[in-house]
């Protein structure tokens, strides 16, 4: 009875667990699915804008390739969806078989029980049973029995109708996780055909730029001179501002030192040129802006990025390799860019011919270039998510800023800093 008793219990808290892991699975692929379809929904949306525009094959190409790889994200998303399902069908199955061996068992013992029972019916044999007893003990426990015996058989009632509702429950359940999974087999289809086409415009776009191949190469020449000059621009204006903040905080320190009659210590009065010599202060804001790691929000409401961080194949060609110190987020024309912690505005330069504000969050350093306009001063103080600009729109017609995020003059990677929208 106690080895029963495990098992039921052991078997009970699985089938929780379970049911509790297949939970959190399925809500964290739902979620990840609703973010792709919405960058999906961005990238359609932006391409479409791009097409009505004097084309620019490049742009597009990019864009499409961007629209491929999310594409491929949400089958594969799919596919994780169905196997979690599948899973969780093996698993209601098993329990229905169990639950439907136990039903089995049981209703043969309550019949056994009842037909014991009809044959023992008369209400006559029940006060005989009692009274033919030989002393008053024996009839008080032929009584108890009696208690007992109908106790035991609504106990076997209760059960069959509880396991009975389960098996319901489950099978229920299991209709409805396989109209599900049949569902994400119909979106895994249509999403497959979608990126056949989308492969076919591709090759299409491909075979425009090997058509005219100079031209195409001059076009990316140019935008990697371009890259390669702001880059040096923005690391140039970060260094100088290292150097300057310092230089101000070691005045300051001997200013100090001088109104207390103090000698100023060499240690005071060095200074690094990589690093910022940070107060109490900007240490607590530095710290707080480190704990919020993969928690950002976008500078831009709506876009994708074009152009990711670090070196990397060229989306056209794949021999050609690019470096950027930043990634390059395409969106709306006329979005606003706005600051992603809070911060004080550290500068504001023009660099590649359009407007760059630079928002310093303690030892940290986050960049916005290619502004069309600048909606705050140098030493503003910005909150999260305040606007700080306008995007500019180049000469082809599309909206792209570069955000790029440094911890002094080290560059990090901002993809890993900013949420997943």
């Amino acid at each position: 009875m106690q080895r029963i008793l495990f098992l039921f219990i052991l078997f009970f808290s699985f089938t929780h667990i379970h049911a509790q892991d297949y939970e959190a699975q399925q809500q964290k692929l739902e979620q990840r699915k609703a973010q792709i379809l919405k960058e999906i929904s961005e990238v359609r949306s932006l391409l479409n804008s791009e097409k009505k525009k004097e084309r620019n094959i490049l742009n597009e190409i990019t864009a499409q390739n961007k629209k491929i790889k999310l594409t491929t994200e949400l089958i594969s998303n799919s596919q994780k969806q169905s196997k979690v399902i599948s899973n969780d069908i093996y698993v209601n199955t098993l329990a229905t078989n169990k639950l439907n061996r136990e039903l089995k068992i049981l209703k043969e013992d309550y019949a056994k029980t009842i037909v014991k029972t009809y044959k023992s019916r008369s209400e006559q044999s029940r006060i005989l049973f009692v009274l033919s007893s030989n002393s008053f003990l024996q009839a008080y426990k032929r009584m108890q029995y009696m208690k007992q015996y109908a106790k035991f058989r609504k106990t076997q009632g209760d059960e069959i109708r509880e396991k009975t509702e389960k098996l319901i429950e489950l099978n229920n359940k299991l209709e409805i996780q396989k109209k599900k999974q049949q569902a994400i087999i119909a979106e895994q289809e249509t999403n497959r055909k979608s990126l056949e086409e989308d492969r076919k415009e591709q090759n299409v776009l491909m075979g425009l730029v090997k058509k005219d191949q100079k031209k195409y190469n001059d076009q990316i020449r140019k935008k990697q001179e371009e890259t390669k000059k702001i880059d040096r621009e923005i690391k140039a204006v970060i260094q100088k501002a290292i150097e300057e903040a310092n230089r101000k905080a070691r005045e300051k320190a001997e200013r100090e030192a001088k109104a207390k009659g103090h000698a100023v210590s060499k240690s005071t009065t060095s200074t690094s040129s990589s690093k910022f010599e940070l107060t109490p202060e900007e240490k607590t804001l530095a710290n707080s802006f480190r704990a919020n790691q993969g928690r950002l929000p976008w500078p831009v409401e709506k876009g994708y990025i074009s152009l990711k961080y670090g070196d990397q194949p060229h989306p056209v060609h794949a021999s050609l390799t690019i470096h950027n110190s930043g990634v390059e987020i395409t969106t709306e024309k006329g979005a606003s860019v706005r600051s992603v912690f809070e911060g004080e505005v550290m500068n504001i330069q023009i660099i590649g011919g359009t407007r760059a504000v630079f928002v310093r969050h303690g030892e940290y350093i986050t960049v916005y270039q290619n502004l069309s306009s600048v909606s705050v001063s140098k030493g503003q103080k910005v909150s999260t998510k305040q606007k700080i600009g306008t995007v500019a729109t180049n000469t082809e017609g599309v909206a792209i800023l570069k955000f790029v995020l440094t911890q002094n003059s080290t560059y990090n990677n901002p993809q890993s800093w900013l949420s997943g929208r």
